[in-house]
C-alpha cells in the first residue's frame, strides 16, 4: 500500500509570500498618495464652503454686522465681526481640517455687511505633504473659485 501526503512545499509557500509582498509593495504607496490627495480635496471643499457661508451670513446682515473666515493650521473658523481679533466669540463656527495641510496666502477674509464683498482679495494656497497644491481665489466682487 502506498499513501501520499498532500500539502504545500516550501517553495510554493515562499513564492506565495513573495507575490503577496510584491502586491503590498505596490498598493501601499498608491493608497498613501490617494489618502493625501483626498485630504487636500476635502480641505479645499470645506474651506470654500465656509467662505461661501460666511459671505451669505454677511449678505443677510445676520447680527447686523460683517462676517469672516480665519484659517489656521488644523482649523477653519467662521466669525462674526469686522476682524478675527475683534470678533464675537459666541458665534464662532469651527471646522477642523487635516493638520498636515499647510496654508499660505490669505488667511483672514472678511465680508462686508449686506453686499458680501471681501475686504481682502487674492489667493489662499493649500499644500499637502506630497507638495500637491490647491489654490482658492477670491476676487474684488466676492467670487470664490478653485
Amino acid at each position: 500500500m502506498h499513501t501520499s501526503l498532500s500539502g504545500f512545499t516550501l517553495i510554493e509557500v515562499v513564492i506565495s509570500l513573495a507575490c503577496l509582498a510584491l502586491i503590498l509593495g505596490i498598493s501601499v504607496p498608491a493608497y498613501d498618495a490617494l489618502h493625501v490627495r483626498n485630504e487636500l480635496n476635502n480641505t479645499t471643499v470645506a474651506l470654500v464652503s465656509n467662505l461661501r457661508r460666511s459671505q451669505a451670513l454677511a449678505r443677510a446682515a445676520n447680527g447686523d454686522t460683517s462676517w469672516g473666515v480665519y484659517i489656521a493650521t488644523g482649523s477653519i473658523l467662521i466669525y462674526k465681526g469686522s476682524s478675527y481679533g475683534t470678533r464675537d466669540t459666541l458665534y464662532d463656527e469651527n471646522t477642523s481640517m487635516s493638520p498636515t495641510i499647510l496654508v499660505s496666502g490669505i488667511k483672514e477674509i472678511n465680508f462686508t455687511k449686506v453686499y458680501g464683498l471681501p475686504t481682502t482679495t487674492g489667493t489662499t494656497t493649500l499644500t499637502s505633504v506630497r507638495n500637491e497644491t490647491k489654490n482658492i481665489f477670491i476676487n474684488k466682487k466676492g467670487t470664490i473659485s478653485y
